[in-house]
């Protein structure tokens, strides 16, 4: 690839995504920190990349001196998907791609995005619509119970896009699922976590590893 990339990311689930998806794609990056304590993903010279002030964002720089800013967790996932034919996505067109596509916007539709509004909700002091949307997205995780009973990962035998975006948000609401009931999620869990890729986005990004299932 000539071209190299930069990703501004600090310990939440959405940069975690990100760089799992970086080092599971084998692809260089520099990690430059973000000190969200401080403030500094709301002010300059942060929001002139992301003026959202959300992280992460990446940036690659083109041997040509293009720049290519991309502000969104899931679209840095389907970069490094493309940069890594084979690694993350299926590389031809057919049944396995449209697979791991369907399984990967299941979690970012039913998963990602009602959790996002819930959050805003609560903040707003909505607690009621804010549970409503917390029950759904918990029950749409139990429910991808169904995709690791058919195969080893959540979109088939090999690890995928779907797996990356399913991972973080299965970590965050772990606690509060119901893995007796979830046998076949709890093995993809656990698996997901030990793989090297996953442990080295752990490192990069100062984070620590679940534990395993509670």
């Amino acid at each position: 690839m000539d071209a190299t990339l930069e990703i501004y990311a600090a310990p939440t689930g959405n940069c975690l995504r990100a760089v799992m998806a970086l080092e599971e794609a084998g692809i260089a990056y520099t990690l430059k920190s973000v000190d969200l304590q401080a403030g500094a993903h709301k002010r300059s010279p942060y929001t002139d990349l992301n003026p959202a002030g959300l992280v992460p964002t990446a940036v690659v720089h083109g041997s040509d001196g293009g720049r290519l800013v991309l502000t969104q967790s899931n679209a840095i996932i389907l970069y490094a998907a493309a940069e890594a034919p084979r690694k993350l996505l299926p590389e031809a067109e057919g049944q396995a791609r449209a697979v791991v596509l369907d399984r990967f916007f299941f979690f970012v539709t039913d998963v990602i995005v009602p959790s996002g509004a819930g959050f805003f909700l609560k903040r707003q002091g909505q607690e009621d619509a804010a549970g409503m949307l917390d029950q759904r997205v918990l029950e749409a995780l139990a429910g991808a119970e169904r995709f690791a009973q058919q195969s080893r990962f959540i979109a088939g035998e090999n690890f995928s896009i779907a797996d990356i975006a399913g991972f973080t948000f299965t970590r965050f609401a772990q606690a509060r699922l119901p893995w007796a009931a979830l046998p076949n999620l709890k093995r993809w869990f656990e698996d997901v976590e030990t793989r090297p890729g996953v442990q080295r986005a752990y490192q990069r990004l100062g984070m620590s590893s679940s534990g395993g299932v509670v």
